[in-house]
């Protein structure tokens, strides 16, 4: 097992490969080590190979480093340049986020229709028992939707129970 972080970056920086695990080694001056692991990276004429380390550059020194200095020294565009930032959007994590967001979505509108649902039930038909609660509590944004139209017909409890009821046939 190697600590890298009480490890000389000398060697680290020494080797092309290894820059981005110099972002963790030993020193008394982060920010000028940074400074040398860019100016390193800069050096690399192969374009994929320079863009691929400084993608693993800037995740590593996330780790480590605040991420204003790290923007300070490392383009933003040239992550997006990388082979591995592609192969992330193409995984589809892109994708899981913006399903993440979706779905973010479809919970809030299930909390406002069941908030409004709710405050419609209490105010035509009063307190309503915890069960029926309950099984309020399992609609659907659209069932809670018909639900607050046929609240309109609804003059007395056993009229919610009923509707209920008739939604589980």
């Amino acid at each position: 097992m190697i600590r890298l972080w009480e490890q000389n970056p000398d060697l680290l920086l020494s080797v092309p490969a290894l820059l981005p695990f110099a972002t963790l080694s030993q020193t008394n001056s982060p920010r000028t080590l940074l400074e040398q692991i860019a100016n390193q990276i800069a050096t690399i004429e192969e374009a994929n190979q320079q863009a691929d380390l400084l993608a693993c550059t800037q995740v590593l020194a996330g780790l480590r480093f605040e991420k204003n200095l790290i923007r300070q020294l490392f383009r933003k565009e040239t992550m997006r340049e990388s082979v591995i930032y592609q192969e992330i959007r193409e995984d589809g994590l892109l994708e899981g986020l913006q399903q993440g967001r979706q779905q973010g979505l479809q919970q809030g509108r299930q909390r406002e229709a069941m908030s409004f649902v709710t405050r419609l039930v209490t105010r035509r038909l009063g307190a309503i028992a915890p069960e029926i609660q309950e099984q309020i509590q399992t609609l659907s944004v659209e069932e809670l939707e018909n639900l607050g139209e046929a609240l309109l017909d609804f003059s007395e409890a056993t009229d919610l129970e009923n509707w209920l009821n008739d939604r589980q046939l």
